[in-house]
């Protein structure tokens, strides 16, 4: 068997890249370049549906408005699909609009108008719109501030949600039997709408309203009904007590918190010293032979830190981990010397 491919040395890598890994008809969110692992120093370019977001610290410069403008246009080369049609444009359909979005160190107390992306090329989004992930709906805002619905780093990780299949030998339940979710820090419930999706009972558990009932919306999109699930709001850290006094079990525990956070429950959690402090409040909900799910962007904190202080906790619990499986962040989300991995993801099978 012989496999062949035309060299193409003008083709941009990076469309190379995403092509690869995301398919048109199921998957229109991902992220088109990642900083300087795509050789764009400290700006971001995601494609989210009909819209493209540049994130970075400063205004676009001319050179880089120009790209975001050639990223979004109709192809005018003589590529062709494989049907004989004409490629729309070098990531998919024609972007309708372009927005930038200025990176802050400071957005806590700010308001939504002043962290929002402003539009710079072509015609406005609506409020809210759609996108495709996996063949999964999610809602989506840009005018919400800080984030616009979904952060896409996490996308292999809830399709591991979605087929049930973590790694090699490592699923998370026998094909078939009903298990449940617990989704803390759940923000619009993106895990949660794919673990229902997987057939299982969810509790998505937040500290905003808004964000719950932006998660209930995710889930009507995808057919399922949101008072067949639990959605509470309220502080991690009190409910994970709370839980544990009703003796509640769950088979999965997503553990996905905020570099930082407050409250008036919980006070103040900084992943890189009360991460451990997060696994010991939630083993006593997670069944003997469950999979806990334990991520953080905190870009600084070395992998194997992270990896220490969960195992720490764990052992700490008298909790044994019999499986594990380390996710990086996804292949839309290049790592390079010039731009390191932040993310850090394990799932882990304990007993």
């Amino acid at each position: 068997m012989t496999f062949t491919a035309p060299a193409k040395f003008e083709a941009d890598a990076r469309l190379a890249l995403r092509t690869a890994i995301t398919e048109a008809a199921a998957t229109d969110a991902f992220r088109v370049v990642h900083g300087a692992s795509d050789g764009w120093p400290g700006c971001y370019v995601e494609r989210l549906g009909d819209f493209l977001l540049s994130l970075s610290e400063r205004e676009l410069s001319d050179a880089q408005r120009s790209r975001l403008g050639q990223i979004g246009a109709p192809n005018s080369d003589s590529a062709r699909t494989a049907s004989g049609q004409r490629a729309e444009s070098e990531f998919g359909a024609p972007i309708r609009g372009s927005y930038h979005k200025i990176l802050s160190r400071h957005v806590r107390g700010a308001a939504p108008a002043t962290n929002s992306p402003q539009l710079v090329l072509g015609g406005a989004a609506p409020e809210r719109f759609t996108i495709r992930e996996n063949e999964v709906k999610f809602e989506l805002r840009l005018n919400e501030g800080y984030s616009v619905g979904l952060f896409l780093d996490q996308r292999d990780n809830r399709r591991r949600l979605l087929t049930g299949h973590i790694a090699a030998d490592f699923l998370f339940r026998v094909p078939g039997s009903e298990f449940r979710v617990l989704n803390t820090f759940a923000y619009t419930c993106g895990f949660s709408v794919c673990a229902a999706l997987a057939g299982a009972r969810t509790t998505s558990l937040d500290l905003s309203k808004k964000y719950l009932e932006w998660g209930r919306r995710n889930f009507a999109l995808n057919s399922l009904d949101p008072t067949q699930h639990d959605f509470i709001y309220g502080d991690t850290f009190d409910w994970l007590k709370r839980l544990t006094r009703k003796q509640r079990a769950f088979d999965v525990v997503i553990l996905d918190p905020p570099t930082f956070s407050q409250s008036k429950a919980g006070g103040v959690f900084r992943a890189e010293k009360d991460y451990g402090r997060l696994v010991s409040a939630a083993l006593p909900v997670l069944r003997p032979g469950g999979v806990l799910f334990a991520s953080t962007n905190a870009a600084e904190w070395k992998p194997e830190d992270f990896l220490a202080d969960v195992e720490r906790a764990t052992l700490a619990a008298r909790r044994k981990i019999v499986q594990r499986h380390y996710a990086p962040q996804p292949p839309d989300f290049p790592v390079s010397r010039a731009e390191p991995a932040y993310l850090k993801t394990v799932w882990l099978r304990v007993v």
